[in-house]
């Protein structure tokens, strides 16, 4: 962690509300997975093109998100099975500015994801009206059914290109804990990447990745989450992806 942040410090910064007009929220997401002692190198030759997003002075900001699913866990067996058009339900809290938002991911089956969300005071959204009257309009499962089921906590690094048409966020040190079964786990040295343009645009991060042999592969860290945490729920999907990780990583 330490390498990454003096890294980052060479950086020319770009504040919260000069990200405010890069929402992107109807685009295109590439993932990577990387083992996060590349990440250096990468952010070295990435400092002349991208600005660091800074908040109070940092430039590793701490997530934590809340995700819910039905008691059955339809939203993730939805994605095992390969459905391109679903939906996630969660909970962000922006721990260093003490904000939160309730959101729904839709994605369709052009693969484009689009989001929506409103600011919540806590995460206790199943019973706030606001909320409630949010999630009937946007969501496709009926709110009796949701529960919490999966906490996820890491910190993101966001970059922008200098023409401001470009998002990247690289999470580190993800860690989650079942809401149900109590387990926690992790991948102490995965780093996910995700690209996000309204549109398949040329990306100087991608160019980089490619000269490192990195090929496009991604996961949510829903599902990832989940499966690292629930012996119950199928994982045929995942295994091969978890798989990979395990060798990126050298780990058994």
């Amino acid at each position: 962690m330490k390498e990454i942040e003096t890294t980052l410090a060479s950086f020319e910064p770009i504040s919260l509300s000069q990200m405010s007009g890069i929402k992107l929220m109807n685009r295109i997401d590439t993932k990577y997975m990387i083992d996060v002692r590349l990440l250096p190198k990468l952010l070295e030759k990435a400092k002349a093109d991208y600005f660091a997003q800074e908040i109070d002075g940092s430039r590793m900001a701490y997530y934590r998100t809340l995700y819910f699913d039905t008691e059955n866990a339809e939203m993730f067996t939805i994605h095992h099975n390969g459905r391109r058009t679903r939906q996630k339900l969660r909970i962000r809290e922006y721990v260093e500015s003490n904000q939160r938002f309730l959101e729904i991911k839709n994605k369709n089956n052009k693969g484009r994801t689009k989001k929506v969300r409103i600011s919540v005071p806590d995460e206790n959204v199943l019973v706030q009206d606001e909320a409630r009257s949010f999630i009937e309009e946007k969501l496709n499962y009926g709110i009796e059914r949701l529960s919490p089921r999966l906490r996820n906590y890491f910190y993101r690094v966001t970059l922008v290109n200098k023409a401001k048409t470009e998002r990247l966020t690289i999470d580190v040190n993800i860690k989650f804990r079942n809401c149900k079964t109590d387990l926690q786990n992790t991948f102490e040295h995965l780093c996910i990447v995700e690209v996000k343009q309204d549109g398949n645009m040329h990306s100087p991060f991608k160019d980089y990745l490619q000269c490192e042999r990195v090929k496009r592969k991604g996961i949510s860290k829903y599902c990832l989450g989940m499966v690292l945490t629930d012996d119950s729920l199928k994982r045929n999907r995942f295994k091969r992806k978890i798989s990979y990780i395990k060798k990126m990583l050298k780990v058994a």
